[in-house]
């Protein structure tokens, strides 16, 4: 019977976490190569916790990165059910990737130690294009004296080469020897349906963020996966009856906007034909409504 001591490959999962708004999602993505993961400037797009695959052959490794909502405090039903999916993350993990800002404060970071400082992690400083190379270096000397609590320190930036080989290798070997979890070629144990999802939501907070406010969804109400062509229909979830107006524009010209950019980001993702029909619904004070939040997809227990 085979120990674990005995199996050669090594698998696990990576929280990878940060305040709203850190680079998380562009972050994996840009590991990734593929757009999977929601990213938005608007704080707090992702909402769900949402795995991503990655092989590292040279240590016979899979890394599943597990994007997480920003760690933050609100009171919101909404924003403490995202929170509470953080948190999850931190407990489930391996190990974390903690990103933060170049220009956070290093205030930040002993908040996060406060809700585990025993989490293995390393950390990341992140946007780093945004800065000098001195203060660069002088907010790398303000991590260092809280070195023994991380693994390692990178600075990064996705807008910039960055060694990417070098950070896959480092979580690799922090990793448990374990069989793989999932098949070598899946990117993403998440469902088409619930990739499509986000990619919906993106395409909304890309195309109207400035007018339409955080509390925007998306429900998916028919799916129907073909071998050609995939059909969706799916609800824009707003709160106001002037917020629908806005999503639909004038003539009808917002909501085709964000659809045609929608199904441009499923057919590059698929390779299929894709046919979607968006409808915009008002669910008054939806994010405050347990019974709401369930039937839109977020599974409080």
């Amino acid at each position: 019977m085979n120990t674990q001591a005995n199996i050669t490959t090594r698998a696990g999962f990576v929280a990878v976490l940060g305040r709203p708004n850190a680079g998380k999602s562009t972050l994996l993505n840009h590991l990734l190569g593929e757009r999977i993961a929601l990213v938005s400037h608007k704080a707090n797009a992702t909402r769900k916790q949402m795995q991503i695959i990655v092989p590292y052959p040279p240590l016979q490794a899979q890394i599943i990165f597990v994007d997480t909502p920003g760690i933050h405090h609100k009171e919101r039903l909404l924003n403490q059910y995202m929170l509470s999916q953080a948190l999850k993350a931190m407990g489930d993990c391996d190990i974390a990737l903690y990103l933060a800002p170049v220009s956070d404060d290093v205030a930040h970071y002993e908040k996060f130690l406060s809700l585990s400082e025993d989490i293995a992690h390393i950390l990341l400083l992140t946007k780093t294009d945004t800065c000098s190379k001195d203060e660069l270096l002088r907010k790398i000397a303000a991590y260092q004296a809280y070195s023994k609590h991380f693994l390692a320190l990178f600075p990064i930036s996705v807008k910039k080469p960055f060694d990417k080989e070098q950070l896959f290798r480092h979580i690799a070997l922090h990793l448990p020897h374990s069989p793989f979890y999932y098949d070598e070629e899946l990117l993403s144990p998440s469902t088409l349906r619930e990739i499509y999802k986000e990619m919906i939501r993106e395409s909304l907070f890309e195309k109207m963020s400035d007018e339409i406010p955080y509390e925007a969804d998306v429900m998916i109400k028919h799916f129907d996966e073909g071998e050609t062509q995939d059909r969706i229909n799916a609800h824009i979830i707003v709160e106001r009856e002037k917020q629908k107006a806005m999503v639909i524009g004038k003539g009808g010209s917002g909501i085709k906007r964000l659809g045609i950019n929608a199904r441009q980001k499923m057919q590059l993702f698929s390779g299929k034909k894709i046919f979607l029909k968006l409808d915009v619904v008002v669910y008054k004070g939806w994010s405050k409504q347990k019974d709401v939040l369930k039937k839109i997809g977020y599974d409080f227990i």
